[in-house]
């Protein structure tokens, strides 16, 4: 039942996903775009993937760092490693949901329950936020676009860690909760959840992961920038500046709208922001949309299902009721 509505999914995002492709064809104008495409200097590509790949490991790393909080997950680092990358494969589910795979590999594989591991994907998911709004807050004031939609981010995240740290609010929540009939029984799983989420919110996790976060983040922002390079666009630390701006304030958006990898709002932000912050063309700025978001979503969702079919193969027959 969870791979078939897992797939079901996917396919959404997929079939999404060709709809943007031809909507950004029909903005660049087609022939413009695919000369575009033709004039970038595809020796840099390797190196543009590679600095996602680094972006992906270190969220690997953070990933192994959040299982050691818990003192749950795989004894055996390459076991981890196809845990975390199958969640990859899932980013093209609405709001990301089906990263919550890799919970539910972790409790057919070693018996942990998703009341316990599920508050890692909501931590990854906020430290992510926090690094890629730190990333683009200095471009947010430089060039006065997006800081409404940067506070909005920062006072919900704001929220959520002082909900998590405090005892109190929580243990007046839960109290409450325990007296519904119908929430009651669960209360047990709601305790084993908040405790998992308090201790990966905690203030030294935090930091430590959003710092991470800023690091692994910060090789995407240095690949878009490539990518623009690549295209002709003039290399300087102001399009350093633009590009990281740019792929912040984009991949936020595109979590935000909830929609499968963020599909439509991301490519749609990135294209605008290149045509009214770096002055590109429309058929420019196609170009670079495409060439990042292949090389960091569909770069990442190949690689993820790839390691979902390597291990639910490790794993043997599955049960998918």
């Amino acid at each position: 039942m969870v791979l078939k509505k897992l797939r079901r999914n996917l396919m959404v995002g997929l079939l999404l996903g060709m709809a943007v492709l031809f909507g950004l064809a029909v903005y660049g104008e087609t022939p413009r775009v695919l000369g575009a495409l033709g004039r970038f200097d595809w020796k840099l590509l390797p190196l543009v993937l590679g600095l996602t790949f680094l972006n992906y490991c270190l969220r690997w790393v953070k990933w192994q760092f959040y299982l050691g909080v818990l003192q749950i997950g795989p004894a055996r680092p390459l076991e981890s490693v196809l845990v975390f990358f199958s969640g990859l494969g899932m980013t093209m589910t609405p709001g990301k949901a089906g990263e919550w795979l890799k919970s539910v590999l972790l409790r057919e594989m070693y018996g942990t329950p998703l009341s316990r591991s599920a508050p890692i994907v909501i931590a990854e998911r906020l430290s992510d936020g926090l690094a890629m709004l730190l990333l683009a807050s200095v471009g947010a004031v430089v060039f006065r676009l997006g800081l409404e939609v940067l506070a909005a981010i920062l006072a919900l995240a704001a929220f959520v860690v002082a909900v998590a740290q405090s005892r109190g609010i929580t243990s007046r929540l839960m109290a409450a909760a325990g007296r519904q009939p119908l929430v009651g029984k669960y209360l047990p799983r709601l305790l084993a959840f908040y405790q998992s989420i308090h201790l990966l919110l905690g203030w030294r996790t935090l930091g430590i992961s959003v710092g991470l976060g800023l690091v692994s983040w910060f090789g995407e922002c240095v690949a878009f920038f490539l990518v623009l390079g690549g295209l002709g666009a003039p290399v300087s630390p102001m399009l350093l500046l633009q590009a990281t701006f740019i792929l912040a304030l984009a991949t936020l958006v595109g979590s935000a709208s909830m929609l499968p990898g963020g599909l439509g709002a991301a490519e749609g932000s990135i294209a605008l922001l290149l045509v009214s912050t770096v002055g590109l063309t429309s058929d420019l700025a196609v170009a670079a949309t495409l060439l990042i978001r292949l090389c960091t979503l569909w770069f990442g969702v190949s690689i993820g299902l790839a390691a979902l079919a390597l291990l639910l193969r490790r794993m043997g027959p599955y049960d998918e009721a």
